[in-house]
């Protein structure tokens, strides 16, 4: 077939690749989000999607809308059979959703329909799911709940970060569309409705969300600092200023600490949950990088009965 890919961050090159290596299809061109500012001088980044895309040779079509006129008339001059897609990042209006004689395909990181929105992976982490997958689906208006092509699984495992389990899912959803792609063209795949029931949301994770509650059990402040990880990065105050929770193991043996109290040691510091006590392992203070806690905590001297939180 004749596919334009729509996609835009780091976690849809695996997939892009995967269509770009078929000896089936051919990727026409790509869709991606606008160049956006990066780093200190804030110059303008093209997306790793389109950077991919011009290092193949294919050409990037970079709307700021994808109702734009332009793009539109480009996209019908392309006259893709289908159009794949992997975190795009932009809502597609019905004008461009009819395009395509096989619609647009959207390979999302959950088995819809749980977790429909912009941060299955997160959420899962962070409700405590213990297995997870991605899914092939027709797009239609509606967010998330077009026919399903096809899902694979993933374990989450115990360690897992969402930035960990991002990484597996992007390789094992590539396959995926791959496959659904060629299910497609040869008329051996049909999309299935989902079904009305197990349906969750996943919004986009605030700031807000990824603030620690030191009241909650262990294993939610665990998974609160493993879903938001690395991104927006789960967060407490100390002295008044943003302390960042990069990494923590669990201490169920030490049940002493009050919530968000501080216990130091020779070289491990300690903090009371809701329940027994976390260890931390990795931080980061506001306007520094991230470093071992132990260090953190030789440097600012924490002085007995400190709390995180306040």
């Amino acid at each position: 077939m004749r596919l334009v890919f729509a996609g835009t961050p780091e976690v849809a090159v695996p997939a892009l690749d995967a269509l770009i290596a078929s000896e089936r299809h051919e990727v026409a061109a790509v869709v991606t989000r606008p160049d956006a500012p990066a780093g200190r001088g804030r110059r303008l980044v093209a997306s790793p999607v389109g950077r991919r895309a011009e290092e193949a040779g294919i050409e990037v079509l970079k709307p700021a809308r994808p109702r734009d006129e332009d793009f539109l008339a480009r996209l019908r001059e392309i006259a893709p059979d289908c159009c794949p897609v992997v975190a795009y990042g932009a809502l597609l209006p019905k004008v461009a959703l009819d395009i395509p004689a096989r619609g647009w395909v959207n390979l999302h990181f959950s088995l819809l329909p749980a977790w429909r929105g912009a941060a299955p992976v997160q959420h899962a982490i962070m409700a405590g799911d213990e297995v997870t997958g991605a899914s092939t689906f027709l797009i239609e208006e509606g967010l998330d709940s077009g026919p399903v092509y096809g899902v694979v699984t993933e374990e989450i495992r115990p360690t897992d970060t969402s930035g960990d389990l991002l990484t597996r899912l992007a390789f094992a959803g590539a396959g995926l569309l791959s496959a659904t792609m060629d299910g497609i063209e040869d008329g051996t795949l049909r999309a299935a409705p989902q079904p009305a029931e197990g349906v969750s949301l996943a919004p986009k994770i605030t700031v807000e969300d990824a603030r620690v509650d030191w009241n909650a059990p262990a294993l939610r402040v665990d998974r609160v600092v493993r879903g938001c990880s690395p991104a927006p990065g789960a967060w407490t105050l100390f002295r008044g200023e943003r302390l960042k929770l990069r990494q923590l193991g669990l201490a169920p043996d030490r049940v002493d600490l009050a919530p968000g109290e501080l216990a130091v040691g020779r070289n491990t510091v300690h903090v009371g949950t809701g329940s027994h006590a976390v260890e931390l392992l990795w931080v980061q203070p506001q306007g520094k990088k991230p470093m071992a806690a132990a260090d953190w905590a030789r440097g600012v001297r924490i002085a007995a009965g400190e709390r995180l939180g306040e």
